[in-house]
């Protein structure tokens, strides 16, 4: 995913403002694609910097001027208005600096469209974020480009009805995106859709879920994120397209694409309802690893290699298909049925369609109904109970 997708458009931007025009500085000529789609269209506030100052508007009203980007975008967000039912816009024209020991909160029906680099600094505790929502419904980020180390780069907390398009994280650390149900475990984060994200250099996981039903992924790509590419917990009803990774959880347990903690569970039971298209894992940890008692999952294709740890890992799970369709698996770490004893142990566990070179297969201990059929094997072998 090149950079110059998130960045501002080529042609220098004249704001007709009270008071006078103000020139938004140009990026480069490369930036193309950005024009059409970042600060386009209408909006509802806006937050700019010219010189050293930072201004937001409301119409033609002035919210805030001074030299701090979070208070500048927060005042622009603030004025939007209150108690709406229906969702209002604010573009951020470039980009600037904010502490990781803040954020901007976005309330509910906001959309935040950040049109240049935002450069997280510093330290902070807690669940501080660039991007923050909790308690809320209707958001949505419709670009955001970041670099530094916060702690999340976007944090969403009990929210309904989120869009995050394209998101670009270049990072140093921290954890790239997190949606998830802790603060009232009773009631699930709904109808989460992710379109893009690039996360590369987190200290953890490049985009993790907890407890949400309703998830659609376009596209994951992950590159030397410490910890996992994609983690879903405890997530149903969920859709990813592709989850690309290189150099995830490298050293780690972790893998480019993992499950766990009931992920996939419906009431007591595990339908399918955990559809993804490819996993693509190269170097790095695992490359796919479902955990604690996850399962209702079909990956139709994969293609891994050269993975640190297990190709695939599938320990205590349910009703989990790999490859649907087709995959490729060579060398790196072994392909693995087992389990703990603190779960019950794997159950309805097909590992089909998969040509498998300079590797091995092994199923201990025995599952119920774990089913491998359709694999060409090349300079590997298997041990499987069935």
């Amino acid at each position: 995913m090149p950079r110059t997708s998130f960045r501002r458009a080529s042609a220098a931007v004249v704001l007709a403002l009270a008071g006078g025009l103000v020139t938004v500085p140009a990026a480069s000529a490369d930036d193309t694609e950005i024009a059409a789609t970042c600060g386009s269209g209408t909006f509802h506030a806006e937050a700019y910097l010219n010189g050293g100052t930072w201004t937001a508007r409301r119409g033609g009203s002035t919210v805030y001027t001074g030299s701090d980007m979070r208070a500048a975008v927060q005042a622009a967000v603030n004025s939007l208005t209150p108690g709406r039912t229906a969702k209002e816009r604010v573009v951020v024209w470039q980009g600037g600096t904010i502490s990781a020991g803040s954020r901007i909160s976005l309330p509910s029906y906001t959309v935040l469209d950040a049109c240049g680099t935002i450069n997280v600094t510093g330290s902070g505790s807690g669940d501080q974020a660039p991007v923050y929502s909790r308690g809320t419904r209707d958001v949505e980020v419709q670009h955001l480009y970041l670099t530094g180390a916060p702690l999340y780069g976007i944090f969403m907390r009990n929210v309904n009805n989120v869009i995050l398009g394209e998101i670009d994280m270049r990072l140093s650390g921290g954890l790239g995106i997190r949606v998830d149900n802790r603060g009232d475990t009773s009631v699930r984060s709904r109808n989460i859709r992710i379109d893009n994200v690039f996360v590369s250099g987190s200290g953890t996981h490049g985009v993790e879920t907890y407890g949400v039903d309703g998830l659609t992924i376009g596209t994951v790509t992950a590159r030397n994120t410490r910890d996992s590419g994609l983690l879903l917990n405890d997530t149903i009803n969920a859709t990813v397209g592709t989850v690309d990774a290189e150099n995830a959880g490298a050293g780690t347990g972790y893998a480019a694409f993992r499950v766990a903690n009931r992920n996939g569970r419906v009431g007591s039971s595990y339908p399918t309802n955990i559809r993804v298209g490819t996993v693509r894992a190269r170097g790095g940890g695992r490359g796919i690893f479902c955990v604690s008692e996850s399962g209702g999952m079909v990956i139709d294709r994969v293609d891994i290699a050269n993975t640190g740890n297990n190709a695939i890992l599938i320990e205590n799970c349910y009703n989990v298909t790999i490859a649907g369709q087709s995959g490729t698996i060579t060398g790196g770490g072994e392909i693995r049925l087992a389990a703990r004893t603190e779960f019950p142990n794997n159950a309805d566990i097909y590992v089909q369609n998969l040509r498998v070179t300079n590797q091995t297969i092994r199923e201990s201990p025995c599952g119920t109904n774990t089913v491998f059929r359709n694999n060409t094997l090349v300079n590997s072998t298997q041990s499987v109970c069935a």
